[in-house]
């Protein structure tokens, strides 16, 4: 369970700084001091040792921009890795230092240390990681392609084409030119609205609110529909609203889900 819970934690901790911090190697070394403090304190450095390795392995595999190296492979081993570390890792008897000092309660009874690190990093993870799985997924099932418009030019320019959209708008004669009929333009509210749809999610799933959760999603689909329904031929606006949200659901329920069989373990 502490592997897991570092290991999510090092990830989403490392998408944070290469999203907000300016200084990238300034919030490196204090997102792993943090990490490695709870490490020593909690008797688990190894478990967080191997958490910063995972971050350093996902900084590698998928980057903030442009394509992933290695597709949507490293987010599968990720959870893999999470799950199995959650199901046949179980927990400990003893948290060290912090675990003799540490004292919790809710009304579910007492959380133990090792239950809070890991609901930490889930709940990291869901802020700007799963932005990066999701992107990834879209990326990889291609759900917009280019499409050909008719662009004028003046003639002494026809054979640089193809051009801009926006460039010598009025000129003749009219060349083909490739602009990318990106339904993700338009759509800069995403960073904040799906970290906060996923921690929605994995919050109404451990509160078992299931009506409170049908009713969010729900709503969603409804306010997208009349944008989803102005799409055309190509589909590829309903293509990137189905995928992107079906991922990001699921990422919501898997995080929900650790949390849920690690308190039951």
């Amino acid at each position: 369970m502490i592997l897991a819970g570092f290991v999510l934690l090092a990830v989403g901790a490392t998408d944070l700084v290469r999203q907000f911090v300016p200084r990238r190697w300034v919030g490196y070394v204090v997102a792993a001091a943090v990490i490695l403090l709870l490490g020593i304190g909690g008797d688990a450095l190894l478990p967080a040792l191997l958490g910063l390795g995972a971050g350093a392995l996902w900084i590698w595999s998928m980057p903030d921009a442009g394509s992933t190296r290695a597709g949507f492979w490293p987010a599968v081993a990720l959870a893999a890795l999470s799950i199995g570390a959650v199901v046949w890792g179980g927990a400990r008897d003893t948290a060290g230092l912090i675990g003799e000092m540490w004292t919790l309660r809710s009304p579910f009874g007492e959380v133990p240390f090792d239950l809070v690190v890991l609901a930490l990093g889930a709940g990291v993870f869901l802020l700007e990681s799963a932005n990066l799985v999701v992107r990834a997924a879209l990326d990889g099932e291609h759900t917009w392609r280019p499409a050909e418009v008719s662009v004028p030019v003046p003639p002494s320019d026809a054979s640089s084409a193809p051009v801009s959209a926006a460039a010598h708008v009025g000129e003749t004669p009219a060349v083909s030119a490739v602009i990318p009929a990106d339904p993700r333009h338009g759509f800069k509210g995403g960073r904040l609205i799906g970290p906060l749809e996923r921690v929605l999610v994995m919050i109404l799933t451990l509160a078992a609110a299931y009506p409170v959760l049908a009713a969010m999603l729900a709503a969603k689909g409804i306010v997208r529909f009349p944008e989803i329904s102005r799409d055309g031929e190509t589909g590829a606006r309903a293509e990137y609203f189905l995928v992107g949200s079906l991922v990001s659901w699921v990422i919501g329920l898997g995080a929900a889900f650790l949390v849920w069989w690690a308190a039951h373990s």
